[in-house]
């Protein structure tokens, strides 16, 4: 039997047992309140496919959201600090250091636009456009593990849910 094989084999029997763990979140303790909250579920899941995400990746410099940061600047060259702000739901303040950190590993630059010389347009280098492409086949195998959880037929109703939930959540600045 090919190598491969046998550690597919490994991978699938921990991630099975892995999935059955999860599946028992607070099995021995009483959760109380938490056990039917909506929100203490997405805070587990979101740790689980973060953790999961950076395990796949390999590189604990480029969490979810910086790689969102690097596919958002890549399909919008030029755009500005502020669209990419409301475009991650962040504010300006929490993105500033994460872009900082994106333009000192020479993954994106930061241009100072004629017309307003307070605001900067943001591309990617080729050295960010190549991380972007491996982050990216990462991140599609990660989504494709979610969707041997969600169910690939319900994926688009739980992106929609989710949608509403940050939508409806959302904080008007």
């Amino acid at each position: 039997m090919p190598a491969g094989s046998v550690r597919t084999k490994s991978v699938r029997s921990r991630t099975a047992r892995k999935s059955a763990a999860a599946s028992d979140i607070g099995h021995d303790i009483d959760l109380g309140f938490l056990s039917d909250a909506v929100g203490f579920y997405l805070r587990t899941a979101h740790e689980a496919a973060f953790r999961a995400f950076l395990k796949r990746v390999g590189d604990s410099n480029t969490p979810p959201w910086r790689m969102a940061i690097l596919v958002l600047i890549d399909a919008n060259p030029g755009l500005t600090q502020v669209a990419l702000a409301r475009a991650t739901r962040r504010d300006t303040s929490s993105l500033t250091p994460a872009l900082d950190d994106l333009c000192q590993r020479g993954l994106v630059t930061r241009i100072r636009q004629v017309s307003d010389r307070r605001s900067y347009a943001l591309k990617l280098t080729p050295l960010g456009k190549k991380a972007m492409r491996q982050l990216k086949a990462s991140a599609e195998a990660h989504e494709r593990e979610l969707d041997r959880l969600v169910g690939r037929e319900q994926r688009t109703q739980f992106i929609q849910t989710l949608k509403r939930l940050a939508a409806g959540l959302a904080v008007d600045e």
